[in-house]
């Protein structure tokens, strides 16, 4: 099991800066997660959105998002990676020149952790310090599993009016309803046709529906097309959105609340503060 761990944790470090790279060196943690389980061809999706509940707080949780992190503590440790606030990564000089295509956890980070961190201490303070970080994280993204959640229970009418706003909001006038099409207009006054769908789904939209909306697309004469959802997307829908010369933007749960955190949509931003280092280090 301790072996299995470990092979998880290379592999995921090797991601981790895959992902860095890909995303422009400078993210989040749940910016590399998303980029994993969009991309990824070693990590799956189902293992990225694995959820368990602890047998201890009867609490969901994810797996990943334990390993994801240990994977970012173990490259901030031997210097692929650099934070000042330890929410925003960035990858230093030596992340950004590392040789993706013979970079080796086993070989170069793990020895290097070893020296840094006493053998019989090592795995607890880096532990301690990943559920630290973890649990911060959490209480950081409560909010989104509040709205999320939220637009679950919405009747089809709120869930609708929702959208429409938030589409209103993105500068979309939305015509008919939201399985219709809308417009766009922009700066110089160029009116776009857009095809809209908005759909509340328990599991993952596939790519049979990104299909499907392909066609409405075609129905419409749309200039292209948004595919919202309360969900995630799976890796083919992903794919099948990206192909042809139409591309279709799909905006699921996360990027949901992201838009509703950028245009203020019924929600008030709250100011809090974290303590850093020098209140909790022991003197």
């Amino acid at each position: 099991m301790a072996n299995r761990q470990i092979e998880i944790e290379n592999t995921t470090m090797n991601e981790v800066l895959n992902a860095m790279h890909r995303l422009g060196g400078q993210v989040t943690r749940k910016d590399i997660r998303q980029d994993i389980r969009d991309n990824s061809d070693a990590i799956s999706e189902k293992i990225v959105d694995e959820v368990k509940t602890s047998k201890k707080s009867r609490e969901e949780y994810r797996p990943f998002d334990y390993i994801s992190n240990f994977a970012v503590k173990y490259l901030i440790a031997t210097g692929y990676i650099h934070t000042d606030d330890n929410h925003v990564l960035e990858l230093s000089e030596k992340g950004r020149n590392v040789d993706l295509a013979n970079f080796n956890a086993t070989r170069d980070v793990r020895p290097l952790v070893e020296k840094q961190f006493k053998r019989s201490r090592k795995q607890k303070e880096i532990q301690e310090d990943v559920e630290e970080e973890t649990s911060a994280i959490n209480v950081e993204d409560s909010w989104r599993q509040q709205l999320l959640e939220a637009l679950t229970r919405m009747s089809p009418k709120k869930f609708e009016l929702f959208c429409r706003g938030l589409l209103k909001r993105m500068g979309i006038d939305v015509d008919g309803g939201l399985d219709g099409f809308g417009y766009v207009r922009s700066d110089d006054y160029r009116t776009t046709r857009v095809a809209l769908q908005a759909k509340r789904w328990q599991g993952k939209v596939s790519a049979p529906e990104i299909d499907k909306f392909r066609g409405a697309m075609d129905k419409y004469n749309a200039e292209f097309g948004i595919f919202i959802t309360n969900s995630e997307f799976t890796r083919d829908a992903i794919k099948t959105a990206r192909q042809g010369t139409r591309i279709i933007t799909l905006i699921n749960g996360d990027e949901i609340c992201n838009l509703v955190a950028k245009y203020n949509y019924y929600v008030e931003p709250v100011t809090t503060y974290r303590l850093k280092s020098f209140y909790l280090d022991e003197d």
